[in-house]
């Protein structure tokens, strides 16, 4: 009998044993999962913002851009209408502003854009940012060369730009409409690159809702 007895209180000892090994196990799992799930549902919110706030700033941008790509085309199309024409159209420097800063995207990414945006959306702003990158490459060389062979010159007589028996630019002036139809291909490049990523942006924001 108590052989019997004694059994069953190991048996006891051991269910006891398991049941708080059991428990324990519930117990870490559960909090495992609970963390994973605040942590999972934090970085769905910090993806949102980003998401958001690169949906709002793309917005705005393209809107800006085709504005000042519209005003850049018509400059560059009078100067060739009037350059074709034989008018000899007055130079001017040949200026290019932008805000941009290579840093910027850079520092998104560097906030979590790496690990939290999908991997298209992640091509998609460094194909911008490749465009951006050479596009202004190519407009500062025009600039410089503006500086170099047109600021310099502007108190010159108009035939000092132009070959007066042909009424057409002198060669080393052939870069002045060069440099305008340069800023309209980059404004073009600027709204296809922007207009892709804002696609894409918009399509992660909808399969993360």
């Amino acid at each position: 009998m108590s052989e019997t007895t004694e059994k069953r209180s190991r048996f006891s000892h051991f269910g006891g044993w398991v049941a708080e090994l059991v428990l324990v196990f519930v117990g870490v799992y559960a909090a495992f999962w609970l963390s994973s799930f605040q942590q999972h549902r934090e970085d769905a919110q910090r993806r949102d913002q980003i998401l958001a706030s690169l949906e709002q700033e793309f917005l705005k941008g393209i809107e800006s851009g085709k504005i000042a790509g519209a005003r850049e085309e018509r400059q560059a199309a009078e100067f060739r209408r009037a350059l074709d024409a034989r008018e000899m159209p007055p130079l001017h420097p040949f200026v290019f502003t932008t805000d941009y800063s290579p840093g910027d995207i850079a520092t998104l990414l560097q906030s979590g854009g790496v690990q939290l945006l999908d991997v298209k959306t992640l091509m998609a702003l460094r194909e911008l940012e490749s465009v951006i990158r050479w596009g202004l490459s190519d407009i500062q060389r025009y600039q410089r060369l503006s500086d170099e062979l047109i600021v310099p010159n502007l108190d010159q007589d108009i035939f000092f730009f132009y070959d007066p028996a042909t009424k057409k630019l002198r060669k080393r002036f052939e870069i002045y409409p060069q440099a305008l139809e340069a800023t309209v291909k980059f404004a073009h490049d600027l709204d296809r690159t922007k207009t892709e990523l804002l696609k894409q942006i918009q399509a992660e924001r909808q399969r993360n809702h």
